[in-house]
């Protein structure tokens, strides 16, 4: 059993119990395993052992972390297994409800980044809002159930509502009487308004709302902790912060965001690093760079400590975004703004050994042809540099407008389809390459083989907008005993107990 600590920042009351994952039947149904002879394998329909169901079912949840050759960290769970996390933004304007987690289960999605926002959880200082806790608290419930992680994500835009944005509590926005002039064409001009510098200036420096932002974060880990889906917090959405000399030259700006990651957001964050550690030994915590790493730049964040017992559970949650396309225009490749991004980000979670999952990504539109070109690159280049993302952002509208994941039918948004292709949330090996073509609906995986393959399920993602009929799985290179069993609608797992280490394993899905 995993222990949630009583706060030592802020009374609260009672000390909650983390329970350790538990195992959830899955319904055969999906998938389906052919029954001929494979020319190095035969695939069998025959039920699992009760050991190797358990291990099948096993919540997939990061317990550590690996680092290959090549200097990646990828998450691992308790099995060894490499883990890859892929999934939706959600709650940031509108309720998630059961049904909404349940359609990012089925479209073949394993994580929610849930936005929450401090002005919601103490709209009034000292008197938390116990609803909008509970809330928070039932969503967690259906993650639980529908088998979804969930990040929270303490988000922010343009600082708080004192501002016509999100994030922090009206009480809590001091402007030294500065002002304020929205642009109505240009939301993100309004962090260089005076008002909002000072803002930031006071958060970060101010005694008074370092106690009550500590408190705040310790609120919620002890509200949440206990759930088996929580993955973890990134604990501030894309960090900004007091701008010196001229806010619009790129060289000051590129300046005072290297002073901010060394200096006040780093305080900033071992203070939150140990607020939810006061309560919560195991939920990972994600550092963000400012969002200047969109633009080629490099982070000047420095390395953090875990205070937890054991290994750190720290991470690196970048977001990824073209700062052209979110102006309006149509990618262009030629601007090599995927080469730059990748070279920029790379060198800080290489020398701290952190994994990276990328909280946001994606174009407001995709129907255009450069855009979805993007979309289909950013699948592509996150599978060489992270562990996972979030696209952003899990809503309906009219060809996927307004960043929307889905059109209005519900159906992937023209030019998004990439996002929802199959993938392997857990693979029991070294995971090598991975792809899937649409035009023949045909996906394919191949790992090299280690001892964790012998004895650890490798899961897939089959989900219906890649196989609306169901998938067929065939396996290659393993050994003569090969299990492939259905996991629910859209999920399969395999297990090749006799394959040699070291043995390259393809295995591939066609439609039926």
């Amino acid at each position: 059993m995993r222990m949630c600590r009583a706060a030592t920042i802020i009374a609260l009351g009672l000390a909650l119990l983390c329970a350790a994952p538990t195992n959830i039947p899955a319904a055969a149904m999906g998938v389906t395993a052919p029954t001929a002879v494979e020319s190095e394998s035969t695939l069998l329909q025959s039920e699992p052992t009760a050991a190797q169901r358990g291990q099948g079912a096993a919540w997939p949840l990061p317990s550590g972390t690996v680092t290959s050759p090549d200097g990646r960290t990828h998450f691992t769970d308790r099995h060894g297994r490499v883990l890859r996390l892929r999934g939706l933004n959600l709650g940031k304007t509108d309720t998630v409800t059961e049904e909404r987690v349940a359609r990012v289960a089925s479209d073949g999605f394993g994580v929610m980044r849930l936005n929450i926002q401090w002005e919601k959880v103490e709209p009034h200082r000292g008197r938390y809002d116990m609803g909008y806790l509970s809330y928070l608290d039932r969503v967690l419930g259906w993650a639980d159930r529908h088998r979804v992680l969930v990040l929270i994500d303490w988000h922010q835009d343009v600082f708080g509502p004192a501002f016509g944005h999100n994030g922090m509590p009206a009480w809590a926005t001091r402007t030294d009487g500065l002002p304020f002039e929205p642009n109505p064409d240009d939301w993100f001009a309004d962090y260089f308004q005076p008002a909002v510098q000072a803002a930031f200036t006071h958060l970060y420096d101010d005694p008074d709302l370092r106690v009550a932002q500590t408190a705040a974060y310790a609120k919620v880990a002890a509200v949440l902790c206990g759930h088996r889906s929580l993955l973890g917090y990134d604990l501030f959405n894309e960090p900004f912060g007091p701008i010196s000399g001229d806010p619009t030259n790129p060289d000051d700006q590129v300046e005072a965001s290297a002073a901010l990651e060394r200096g006040r957001l780093a305080a900033m964050y071992r203070r939150l690093i140990d607020a939810v550690r006061s309560v919560d030994p195991d939920a990972w915590l994600f550092l963000e760079p400012t969002v200047l790493v969109g633009q080629g730049v490099p982070t000047s964040l420095p390395g953090f400590d875990d205070p937890r017992p054991g290994a750190d559970r720290l991470g690196y949650a970048p977001h990824y975004y073209d700062t052209a396309v979110e102006s309006g225009a149509d990618w262009d490749p030629s601007g090599r703004f995927i080469e730059n991004y990748e070279a920029a980000i790379g060198g800080y979670p290489a020398a701290h050994r952190l994994p990276v999952l990328v909280g946001e990504w994606g174009p407001p539109q995709a129907t255009t042809p450069g855009n979805a070109e993007l979309m289909r690159r950013q699948v592509g280049s996150m599978d060489r540099f992270a562990s996972g993302w979030a696209l952003w952002y899990g809503c309906r509208a009219n060809n996927g407008g307004g960043y929307c994941a889905y059109d209005r039918d519900g159906s992937p948004a023209p030019g998004k389809e990439p996002a929802f292709a199959p993938y392997a949330p857990a693979v029991a090996g070294t995971p090598d390459t991975e792809s899937y073509t649409p035009a023949t609906r045909t996906y394919t995986l191949t790992l090299t083989a280690d001892r964790t393959t012998r004895r650890a399920w490798t899961l897939l993602s089959l989900p219906a907008t890649a196989f609306p009929d169901g998938a067929r799985v065939s396996v290659s290179g393993a050994g003569p005993a090969v299990v492939v069993v259905a996991d629910g609608p859209g999920r399969a797992r395999l297990l090749l107990p006799t394959t040699r280490p070291g043995a390259t394993v393809r295995v591939t899905a066609s439609a039926r």
